[in-house]
């Protein structure tokens, strides 16, 4: 026998989830529903198979092809546009020369098509309708027989005054081939409320066969979370849905999971699942494959479909979230929340019960969704954030983005270019570098490619090389499932906002520039980079003055690059020095907090042991640096700025010296004493470097470890820092402790206050109205000055939040202006 699998519905009652798929290709647990019905059909001996198609024709076509992977002999009847029911089975009549049974391609059942079959043969039926008792029959067509089994009547999706009956047609049909005989070709037809009815008028042997087991049309979201539900359960009998992996919870393929992760079934995973520590699931819970539940994540009844990421300490509590998608940390899904494919959630954001995201749609961090996203914004709006570009490895940041990526920054460059492009040690930051390196030479850039150097030596190659800008690729210092891209200028510098947008706009048009075979860029490897970068350092220094101290120096490399570069200078200047984490090691690029204050107090303890001139423990970049004294003291980054001024100063006899805002007023103090003068900037380090490049400024820092030497390069360098600090040093015959000892006071204090995105504008306005009638300076933010004392309310540009930054005449009054404004401020979005 033959049956005919009807697939031709758009599931507009499944959206979002059929925007890129119709109806009978929605994954069920393990597999589409309709290969749920082929499952059912094989069973029964049923090879023989025909499949009306209509919308998305291809995707079922792709991946069913002929039914060879399943020993089926599949054919396809092609609706041009829609039929009906009876209308798109007759489209296929050239296939039907016999009995043959007609079953829906987006239902879920385990009837016995046997039983089925046999009755209406029994019957010698022209048509045999499947029925099934159902609680609620307002959503169906209700059917009422005989005692005979004989239809009788039809009521087609009755109200409750009209129900007479739980009996419902589930759209499995036995048919004899001259049913169909009653209308033409072509024509929109239905069974239910067109054909039946003519049979029955005519007196056609039809009838009703009340089947047991187990049907749901999944028809909405709730049915298709009923389905899922039931199928994990073990209420439908079906094929096995994989290999028991523990009790309830059932794979498809290898998967990882920490061992104190906490599974409670029923539970399907997918091939290549990973479900990281302290994670939680909670059955009836699907991941398909490929899906990665990062730490702390709780997932409770929910689905989650194939290359999807769920962040660290994100919640789902009955949501059904689509193809790659990335929930980022801290999100939370509630109750009947569905995502279409591609939507990122930011971190913090959260979603209502029963909120629809489309397709390819973006809810910013923090935000609090309480009404469907259909329309709107595609995707991300900009690439850039205070880190250059940055997301999640193989999540947000893939090969194929990074080659885009790099094709958009190619774009802005003339062909013939050149490009400085370096990375740290680790394998995501390789693997992300290798895709620009694919992208640039397309957009006809030569690309330099100088493996792995700290930071500050690939900025500085650019600035004196010919190239016409640089990229960076590193895993965050903090984080390692985050890659940071930083694009720098001919300059060595961060780019500015405008060359940063035109980059996003030929990105998101996908407006890239690809030239002919004969302009493709060339790739090649510079010799000596380090060498030029060590010696002109050297030349910036007085290398006798340093020399004569003979320094004695802790100093920890941070088992990354800068191992490569600043012992050598050291080594010239004379200075003895103790190395911790001088060998190169890829799992150390990305540290915790936690481990990063580790290690600073293990070399304050080795600097107070062993006397040392100071310790300095770079970040993995050679960026930052973080400094203990001479006496073993953890150094703040803004006292740590605030001694460096003081020696610069005193050294220059004056001069400029670059900080931002958020700095306490003790620099402006130091200035006035050595004749020298203050320049405020704004907190991004594009505007210090910026400031760092004018004449007659000897030193830029932001007092959290990053530092300009701009007599040496514009560019934050921790190896120069630590050069010029003992520069200074040497030649004021000081110790690092008697310079810290000398500064005044100061007392500042910080807050950081949650803030969406949307409110934003609204607190900024209402506090400018505030303040209004005060000393108010807008550098960056709103800075509001009070005699000595002062506050910075700043809007931070990646998060949703606001930084409150506070200085006070002493520490107490500082923690009562910060804590007065954290208020203020929580109490204008109200």
């Amino acid at each position: 026998m033959k049956a005919v699998v009807m697939a031709g519905g758009a599931g507009s009652r499944l959206r979002p989830l059929t925007i890129a798929r119709p109806k009978p290709m929605v994954p069920l647990v393990n597999k589409p529903v309709m290969a749920h019905t082929l499952d059912l059909l094989k069973r029964y001996g049923i090879t023989d198979v025909v499949v009306t198609v209509q919308f998305m024709a291809e995707r079922i076509r792709d991946y069913f092809g002929d039914g060879h992977r399943y020993d089926m002999h599949i054919e396809y009847a092609m609706e041009e546009v829609p039929l009906g029911t009876a209308g798109s089975v007759k489209n296929a009549s050239q296939f039907l020369d016999d009995t043959f049974i007609v079953v829906s391609g987006d239902a879920l059942t385990d009837f016995d098509l046997s039983a089925i079959i046999r009755y209406h043969q029994e019957k010698r039926a022209m048509a045999t309708l499947t029925l099934y008792h159902v609680p609620n029959p307002l959503e169906y067509g209700v059917v009422i027989t005989g005692e005979d089994g004989r239809i009788r009547q039809f009521l087609e999706k009755p109200s409750w005054g009209e129900v007479i009956s739980d009996t419902v047609n589930t759209g499995i049909y036995v048919l004899e081939p001259a049913a169909l005989d009653y209308f033409e070709a072509g024509v929109p037809f239905d069974f239910s409320k067109d054909l039946f009815p003519i049979l029955m008028d005519k007196g056609d042997p039809l009838y009703g066969y009340i089947a047991s087991g187990y049907w749901c049309d999944v028809g909405n979201l709730q049915e298709y979370m009923r389905a899922t539900r039931d199928l994990l359960g073990g209420q439908v009998h079906l094929e096995p849905l994989g290999e028991r992996y523990a009790p309830g919870v059932w794979t498809d393929g290898e998967v990882g999971v920490a061992p104190d992760a906490q599974l409670y079934g029923p539970i399907f995973l997918g091939n290549g699942v990973r479900v990281q520590s302290k994670a939680i699931l909670r059955g009836p819970t699907v991941l398909r494959d490929y899906c990665l539940v990062d730490e702390r994540a709780y997932i409770d009844h929910s689905i989650v479909w194939r290359n999807t990421y769920i962040g660290e300490g994100a919640e789902l509590r009955g949501a059904i979230v689509g193809r790659q998608c990335s929930l980022k940390a801290k999100s939370v899904l509630f109750e009947g929340v569905a995502l279409g494919d591609n939507v990122i959630v930011g971190e913090n954001a959260v979603l209502h019960a029963n909120v629809k995201v489309w397709p390819e749609k973006e809810v910013e961090a923090g935000a609090t969704v309480k009404t469907s996203v259909i329309w709107g914004d595609q995707a991300r709006r900009t690439l850039f954030g205070r880190y250059g570009v940055s997301g999640l490895v193989n999540v947000d940041i893939t090969p194929e983005f990074a080659a885009q990526l790099g094709a958009a920054f190619g774009a802005s460059l003339p062909v013939g270019s050149r490009v400085t492009i370096n990375r740290d040690l680790n394998r995501s930051a390789r693997m992300i570098k290798r895709g620009i390196i694919g992208g640039l030479p397309s957009a006809g850039i030569n690309v330099a490619d100088l493996d792995n150097v700290p930071i500050p030596v690939a900025r500085y190659y650019t600035r004196v090389s010919d190239a016409l800008g640089g990229v960076h690729v590193r895993v965050s210092p903090y984080d390692p499932r985050i890659v940071d891209i930083r694009f720098m200028d001919r300059r060595g510098l961060n780019l500015d906002k405008n060359t940063e947008r035109n980059i996003e706009r030929v990105f998101f048009r996908e407006d890239f520039r690809r030239v002919y075979l004969d302009q493709i860029g060339v790739i090649d490897y510079p010799a000596g980079v380090i060498s030029r970068y060590n010696n002109d350092l050297l030349a910036s220094m007085d290398v006798a003055a340093i020399q004569k101290a003979n320094f004695y120096l802790a100093m920890d490399y941070a088992s990354a690059p800068t191992a490569l570069a600043l012992p050598q200078v050291l080594s010239v200047l004379n200075c003895q020095e103790v190395a911790l984490n001088a060998h190169l090691e890829e799992s150390k690029m990305s540290v915790t907090s936690e481990e990063l204050q580790r290690s600073i107090q293990q070399l304050a303890a080795i600097c107070s042991t062993l006397k040392t001139t100071l310790g300095v423990r770079m970040d993995v970049g050679g960026e930052r640096i973080f400094v203990v004294d001479n006496v073993g003291r953890i150094l703040r980054g803004t006292t740590v700025l605030a001694a460096m001024a003081v020696m610069a100063l005193k050294q220059a006899g004056g001069g400029t010296i670059a900080v931002p805002v958020t700095q306490p007023l003790l620099f402006e103090k130091l200035a006035a004493q050595y004749g020298g003068q203050i320049v405020r900037t704004k907190v991004d380090l594009y505007d210090l470097m910026n400031a760092a490049s004018k004449d007659g400024v000897i030193l830029a820092g932001d007092g959290g470890g990053n530092f300009i030497i701009p007599g040496f390069q514009p560019a934050v360098d921790g190896l120069a820092a630590t050069a010029k600090m003992l520069e200074l040093l040497a030649l004021q015959k000081a110790s690092l402790s008697e310079v810290v000892d000398s500064l005044p006071p100061y007392y500042v204090a910080t807050r950081r206050v949650s803030c969406a995105w949307e409110n934003k504008g609204t607190v900024m306005r209402l506090l400018n109205e505030q303040v209004q009638d005060e000393r108010v300076e807008r550098i960056d933010g709103v800075k509001i000055y009070m005699g000595d004392e002062w506050v910075l309310v700043l809007p931070d540009p990646d998060q949703p939040f606001f930084q409150i930054h506070a200085e006070g005449t002493h520490a107490s009054s500082a923690e009562s202006l910060a804590d007065k404004y954290a208020r203020i401020v929580e109490s204008m979005q109200r």
